[in-house]
Protein backbone atom coordinates (compact mmCIF):
# COMPACT_ATOMS: atom_id res chain seq x y z
CA UNK A 1 0.00 0.00 0.00
CA UNK A 2 1.18 3.40 -1.01
CA UNK A 3 1.22 6.14 1.56
CA UNK A 4 1.55 9.94 0.98
CA UNK A 5 2.98 12.02 3.14
CA UNK A 6 1.66 14.07 5.02
CA UNK A 7 2.27 17.79 4.46
CA UNK A 8 0.06 19.17 7.76
CA UNK A 9 2.56 20.30 10.14
CA UNK A 10 1.33 20.52 14.30
CA UNK A 11 1.36 24.40 13.66
CA UNK A 12 -1.40 24.32 11.12
CA UNK A 13 -3.38 21.54 13.41
CA UNK A 14 -3.45 23.65 16.77
CA UNK A 15 -3.37 27.18 15.34
CA UNK A 16 -7.04 26.86 13.76
CA UNK A 17 -8.99 30.05 14.42
CA UNK A 18 -12.29 29.64 13.27
CA UNK A 19 -15.29 27.13 11.50
CA UNK A 20 -13.77 28.24 7.60
CA UNK A 21 -9.95 27.41 8.59
CA UNK A 22 -11.48 24.28 10.50
CA UNK A 23 -13.53 22.77 8.11
CA UNK A 24 -11.06 23.40 4.95
CA UNK A 25 -8.22 21.20 7.19
CA UNK A 26 -11.13 18.68 8.06
CA UNK A 27 -11.62 17.94 4.80
CA UNK A 28 -7.87 18.26 3.24
CA UNK A 29 -7.28 15.48 6.72
CA UNK A 30 -10.26 13.34 5.31
CA UNK A 31 -8.75 13.16 1.69
CA UNK A 32 -5.93 12.39 3.32
CA UNK A 33 -6.84 10.04 5.36
CA UNK A 34 -9.07 7.90 3.13
CA UNK A 35 -6.89 7.16 1.05
CA UNK A 36 -4.14 6.04 3.93
CA UNK A 37 -6.12 4.47 6.96
CA UNK A 38 -6.90 1.02 4.91
CA UNK A 39 -9.56 0.22 7.05
CA UNK A 40 -11.42 3.42 7.43
CA UNK A 41 -10.85 3.40 3.04
CA UNK A 42 -12.27 -0.01 2.97
CA UNK A 43 -15.43 1.44 5.53
CA UNK A 44 -15.74 3.95 3.22
CA UNK A 45 -15.80 1.91 0.08
CA UNK A 46 -18.40 -0.23 1.68
CA UNK A 47 -20.34 2.00 2.48
CA UNK A 48 -20.39 3.77 -1.81
CA UNK A 49 -18.75 7.05 -0.91
CA UNK A 50 -16.65 8.65 -3.32
CA UNK A 51 -14.33 10.35 -1.03
CA UNK A 52 -13.01 12.48 -4.03
CA UNK A 53 -16.71 13.78 -4.26
CA UNK A 54 -17.06 14.76 -0.56
CA UNK A 55 -17.02 18.71 -0.47
CA UNK A 56 -18.52 19.38 2.94
CA UNK A 57 -18.26 18.07 6.92
CA UNK A 58 -22.10 16.83 6.51
CA UNK A 59 -20.53 14.55 3.67
CA UNK A 60 -17.81 12.84 5.91
CA UNK A 61 -18.62 9.17 6.89
CA UNK A 62 -17.37 9.01 10.44
CA UNK A 63 -15.56 5.67 11.50
CA UNK A 64 -17.35 3.52 14.39
CA UNK A 65 -15.36 3.31 17.23
CA UNK A 66 -15.29 -0.52 17.70
CA UNK A 67 -12.95 -0.42 14.63
CA UNK A 68 -10.54 0.05 17.14
CA UNK A 69 -11.03 -3.19 18.75
CA UNK A 70 -10.49 -5.51 15.62
CA UNK A 71 -8.04 -3.45 13.28
CA UNK A 72 -5.00 -1.50 13.40
CA UNK A 73 -6.50 2.23 12.72
CA UNK A 74 -3.23 3.69 10.87
CA UNK A 75 -2.85 6.15 8.25
CA UNK A 76 0.55 6.57 8.54
CA UNK A 77 3.39 4.28 8.03
CA UNK A 78 6.11 6.18 10.11
CA UNK A 79 6.83 3.74 13.06
CA UNK A 80 4.38 3.15 16.32
CA UNK A 81 5.79 4.99 19.27
CA UNK A 82 3.02 4.22 21.76
CA UNK A 83 -0.07 1.91 21.93
CA UNK A 84 -2.70 3.31 24.43
CA UNK A 85 -5.78 0.70 24.83
CA UNK A 86 -8.80 0.81 26.74
CA UNK A 87 -9.66 -0.25 30.09
CA UNK A 88 -12.14 -3.05 30.25
CA UNK A 89 -13.42 -5.82 32.17
CA UNK A 90 -12.02 -9.33 31.99
CA UNK A 91 -13.35 -11.22 28.82
CA UNK A 92 -13.62 -7.52 27.09
CA UNK A 93 -11.69 -6.58 23.62
CA UNK A 94 -9.73 -3.86 24.32
CA UNK A 95 -9.51 -1.13 22.06
CA UNK A 96 -6.12 -0.22 21.22
CA UNK A 97 -4.76 3.06 19.31
CA UNK A 98 -1.25 2.95 17.44
CA UNK A 99 0.00 6.75 17.65
CA UNK A 100 3.21 7.30 15.50
CA UNK A 101 3.67 10.87 16.70
CA UNK A 102 3.01 11.23 20.32
CA UNK A 103 4.22 14.83 20.18
CA UNK A 104 0.93 15.41 18.93
CA UNK A 105 -1.27 13.81 21.99
CA UNK A 106 1.42 16.33 24.18
CA UNK A 107 0.43 19.41 22.14
CA UNK A 108 -2.95 18.31 22.18
CA UNK A 109 -3.47 18.08 25.93
CA UNK A 110 -0.82 21.11 26.76
CA UNK A 111 -2.57 23.47 24.58
CA UNK A 112 -6.03 22.42 25.35
CA UNK A 113 -5.56 22.89 29.17
CA UNK A 114 -3.66 26.31 28.41
CA UNK A 115 -7.12 27.20 26.59
CA UNK A 116 -9.46 26.03 29.26
CA UNK A 117 -7.04 27.07 32.56
CA UNK A 118 -3.83 28.59 31.94
CA UNK A 119 -0.48 27.73 32.05
CA UNK A 120 0.33 24.31 33.36
CA UNK A 121 3.03 25.82 35.36
CA UNK A 122 0.46 27.63 37.73
CA UNK A 123 -0.71 24.56 39.18
CA UNK A 124 -0.43 21.44 41.54
CA UNK A 125 -2.21 18.64 39.86
CA UNK A 126 -3.08 15.89 42.41
CA UNK A 127 -4.38 12.34 41.15
CA UNK A 128 -6.60 9.95 42.17
CA UNK A 129 -6.45 7.47 39.99
CA UNK A 130 -6.34 3.72 40.72
CA UNK A 131 -7.96 1.74 38.67
CA UNK A 132 -5.71 3.52 35.67
CA UNK A 133 -2.84 2.94 37.68
CA UNK A 134 -2.81 -0.20 38.03
CA UNK A 135 -3.05 -1.41 34.07
CA UNK A 136 -0.39 -0.49 31.93
CA UNK A 137 -1.24 1.87 28.34
CA UNK A 138 -3.51 4.05 29.92
CA UNK A 139 -3.30 7.67 27.71
CA UNK A 140 -4.94 9.21 31.10
CA UNK A 141 -1.89 8.36 32.99
CA UNK A 142 0.41 9.20 30.29
CA UNK A 143 -1.28 12.53 30.00
CA UNK A 144 -1.47 13.18 34.02
CA UNK A 145 2.34 12.24 34.33
CA UNK A 146 3.35 14.73 32.04
CA UNK A 147 1.03 17.25 33.91
CA UNK A 148 2.59 16.44 37.13
CA UNK A 149 5.95 16.77 35.93
CA UNK A 150 5.17 19.98 33.60
CA UNK A 151 3.48 21.59 37.03
CA UNK A 152 7.15 21.12 38.56
CA UNK A 153 5.19 21.66 41.66
CA UNK A 154 6.82 19.59 44.69
CA UNK A 155 3.35 18.56 45.99
CA UNK A 156 2.12 17.08 42.45
CA UNK A 157 1.43 13.43 42.18
CA UNK A 158 -0.39 10.19 42.88
CA UNK A 159 -2.69 8.86 45.51
CA UNK A 160 -3.62 5.24 45.52
CA UNK A 161 -5.67 4.74 48.06
CA UNK A 162 -3.97 7.19 50.96
CA UNK A 163 -6.91 9.16 51.70
CA UNK A 164 -5.16 10.68 55.02
CA UNK A 165 -2.42 11.89 52.95
CA UNK A 166 -4.49 13.64 50.05
CA UNK A 167 -6.31 14.90 52.94
CA UNK A 168 -3.39 16.88 54.85
CA UNK A 169 -2.01 17.59 51.19
CA UNK A 170 -5.25 19.63 50.20
CA UNK A 171 -5.62 21.69 53.19
CA UNK A 172 -1.76 22.77 53.32
CA UNK A 173 -2.33 24.02 49.54
CA UNK A 174 -5.50 25.46 50.39
CA UNK A 175 -3.89 27.44 53.11
CA UNK A 176 -1.07 27.87 50.53
CA UNK A 177 -3.97 29.71 48.05
CA UNK A 178 -2.14 27.37 45.55
CA UNK A 179 -4.04 26.78 42.28
CA UNK A 180 -5.07 23.14 42.44
CA UNK A 181 -6.91 20.26 40.38
CA UNK A 182 -7.63 17.28 41.76
CA UNK A 183 -8.17 14.67 38.53
CA UNK A 184 -10.00 11.35 39.96
CA UNK A 185 -12.52 8.68 38.79
CA UNK A 186 -15.81 9.28 40.24
CA UNK A 187 -15.77 5.96 42.66
CA UNK A 188 -12.57 7.14 44.25
CA UNK A 189 -13.56 10.52 44.86
CA UNK A 190 -16.77 9.48 46.17
CA UNK A 191 -14.78 7.02 48.57
CA UNK A 192 -12.53 9.99 50.21
CA UNK A 193 -15.72 12.17 50.68
CA UNK A 194 -17.30 9.06 52.68
CA UNK A 195 -14.37 9.82 55.00
CA UNK A 196 -13.57 13.76 54.88
CA UNK A 197 -15.22 16.54 54.49
CA UNK A 198 -13.23 19.66 53.35
CA UNK A 199 -14.31 22.97 52.51
CA UNK A 200 -11.56 24.35 49.44
CA UNK A 201 -13.62 26.59 47.23
CA UNK A 202 -11.07 27.34 44.96
CA UNK A 203 -10.10 23.46 43.87
CA UNK A 204 -10.84 22.30 40.71
CA UNK A 205 -12.44 18.61 40.83
CA UNK A 206 -11.82 17.41 37.40
CA UNK A 207 -13.84 13.84 37.50
CA UNK A 208 -12.69 11.32 35.30
CA UNK A 209 -16.23 9.35 35.09
CA UNK A 210 -15.99 5.44 35.83
CA UNK A 211 -17.67 3.62 38.58
CA UNK A 212 -16.06 0.37 37.27
CA UNK A 213 -18.57 -1.81 38.86
CA UNK A 214 -17.10 -0.02 42.36
CA UNK A 215 -20.52 1.92 43.04
CA UNK A 216 -23.70 1.93 41.90
CA UNK A 217 -23.88 4.37 38.39
CA UNK A 218 -25.59 7.71 39.48
CA UNK A 219 -26.89 10.26 37.06
CA UNK A 220 -24.71 13.41 36.90
CA UNK A 221 -26.50 16.03 38.82
CA UNK A 222 -26.88 13.56 42.60
CA UNK A 223 -23.59 12.63 41.40
CA UNK A 224 -22.24 16.06 41.44
CA UNK A 225 -24.50 17.33 44.32
CA UNK A 226 -22.45 14.80 46.56
CA UNK A 227 -18.94 15.94 45.59
CA UNK A 228 -19.53 19.64 45.39
CA UNK A 229 -20.88 19.12 49.07
CA UNK A 230 -17.84 17.23 49.73
CA UNK A 231 -15.47 19.09 48.47
CA UNK A 232 -17.04 22.03 49.37
CA UNK A 233 -16.46 23.49 45.50
CA UNK A 234 -19.33 24.84 43.46
CA UNK A 235 -19.51 23.16 40.32
CA UNK A 236 -17.65 19.68 39.41
CA UNK A 237 -15.06 20.09 36.31
CA UNK A 238 -15.31 16.87 33.86
CA UNK A 239 -13.00 15.68 30.69
CA UNK A 240 -14.39 14.18 27.31
CA UNK A 241 -11.50 12.02 26.32
CA UNK A 242 -11.39 8.20 25.06
CA UNK A 243 -8.21 6.24 23.78
CA UNK A 244 -9.20 6.08 19.99
CA UNK A 245 -8.60 10.29 20.46
CA UNK A 246 -5.96 12.71 20.75
CA UNK A 247 -7.69 15.33 21.94
CA UNK A 248 -10.12 16.38 25.07
CA UNK A 249 -13.21 18.54 25.50
CA UNK A 250 -13.65 20.43 29.05
CA UNK A 251 -16.74 20.74 31.38
CA UNK A 252 -16.18 23.83 33.98
CA UNK A 253 -19.35 22.52 35.47
CA UNK A 254 -23.08 21.37 34.73
CA UNK A 255 -21.96 18.96 32.49
CA UNK A 256 -21.24 21.36 29.93
CA UNK A 257 -18.83 20.68 27.63
CA UNK A 258 -16.41 22.97 25.26
CA UNK A 259 -13.73 21.70 22.66
CA UNK A 260 -10.46 22.55 21.59
CA UNK A 261 -10.32 24.76 18.34
CA UNK A 262 -9.03 21.83 16.45
CA UNK A 263 -12.02 19.32 17.88
CA UNK A 264 -15.38 19.73 16.59
CA UNK A 265 -18.57 17.47 17.74
CA UNK A 266 -21.79 16.52 15.60
CA UNK A 267 -24.77 14.60 16.36
CA UNK A 268 -26.04 11.59 14.16
CA UNK A 269 -29.44 10.09 13.88
CA UNK A 270 -29.60 7.35 15.99
CA UNK A 271 -31.99 5.45 13.46
CA UNK A 272 -29.38 6.90 10.21
CA UNK A 273 -26.32 6.56 11.51
CA UNK A 274 -24.76 8.41 8.28
CA UNK A 275 -27.42 11.27 8.75
CA UNK A 276 -26.83 14.33 11.24
CA UNK A 277 -29.57 16.25 13.25
CA UNK A 278 -30.27 19.51 14.21
CA UNK A 279 -28.84 21.61 17.34
CA UNK A 280 -31.07 20.10 20.28
CA UNK A 281 -32.06 16.81 19.33
CA UNK A 282 -30.45 13.73 20.91
CA UNK A 283 -28.35 11.41 18.86
CA UNK A 284 -25.01 9.64 18.26
CA UNK A 285 -21.94 11.92 19.16
CA UNK A 286 -19.35 11.95 16.50
CA UNK A 287 -16.13 13.46 16.97
CA UNK A 288 -13.60 14.99 14.82
CA UNK A 289 -10.02 15.31 16.05
CA UNK A 290 -7.72 17.31 13.73
CA UNK A 291 -5.20 16.00 16.05
CA UNK A 292 -5.81 12.70 14.70
CA UNK A 293 -4.35 13.17 11.69
CA UNK A 294 -1.95 9.85 11.57
CA UNK A 295 -4.79 7.37 12.82
CA UNK A 296 -8.55 8.12 11.73
CA UNK A 297 -9.72 11.94 12.93
CA UNK A 298 -13.51 11.08 11.73
CA UNK A 299 -14.82 8.81 14.71
CA UNK A 300 -18.27 7.73 15.67
CA UNK A 301 -18.55 7.03 19.37
CA UNK A 302 -21.10 5.05 21.39
CA UNK A 303 -21.97 8.13 22.97
CA UNK A 304 -25.50 9.31 22.96
CA UNK A 305 -25.76 13.50 23.74
CA UNK A 306 -26.80 16.88 22.16
CA UNK A 307 -25.09 20.10 20.88
CA UNK A 308 -26.83 23.28 22.23
CA UNK A 309 -26.87 26.68 20.15
CA UNK A 310 -23.58 27.70 21.09
CA UNK A 311 -21.90 24.77 19.91
CA UNK A 312 -21.24 23.58 23.46
CA UNK A 313 -22.40 19.85 24.20
CA UNK A 314 -23.69 17.54 26.72
CA UNK A 315 -23.29 13.85 27.21
CA UNK A 316 -26.69 11.74 27.85
CA UNK A 317 -25.61 8.23 27.93
CA UNK A 318 -24.29 5.59 25.90
CA UNK A 319 -26.09 3.16 23.16
CA UNK A 320 -28.10 0.03 24.43
CA UNK A 321 -25.78 -2.35 22.06
CA UNK A 322 -22.22 -2.09 22.13
CA UNK A 323 -21.93 -2.25 18.28
CA UNK A 324 -22.78 0.62 16.30
CA UNK A 325 -25.10 -0.06 12.64
CA UNK A 326 -22.96 -0.04 10.08
CA UNK A 327 -19.77 -1.77 11.93
CA UNK A 328 -20.60 -5.21 10.49
CA UNK A 329 -19.74 -3.91 7.15
CA UNK A 330 -15.92 -4.84 7.97
CA UNK A 331 -15.72 -7.89 9.97
CA UNK A 332 -13.01 -10.44 9.72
Amino acid sequence: MYFCRVNLTANEIFSVKDSHAFNALALNIFKLQARNCNVYREYIFHLGVDADAVTEIAEIPFLPISFFKSHAVLSSNEPVEITFSSSGTTGMIQSSHHVTNVKLYEQSYLQAFAQFYGDVSEYCFLALLPSYQQRSGSSLIYMVNDLIEKSNHPQSGYFLYNYEDLLQTLLDLKSKKQKTVLIGVTYALLDFIEQYDINFPELIIMETGGMKGKRREMVREELHAQLTKGFGVKTIHSEYGMTELLSQAYSLGEGIFNCPSWMHILIRDTNDPLSLIETGRTGGINVIDLANINSCSFIATQDLGRINPNQSFEVLGRFDHADIRGCNLLVQ
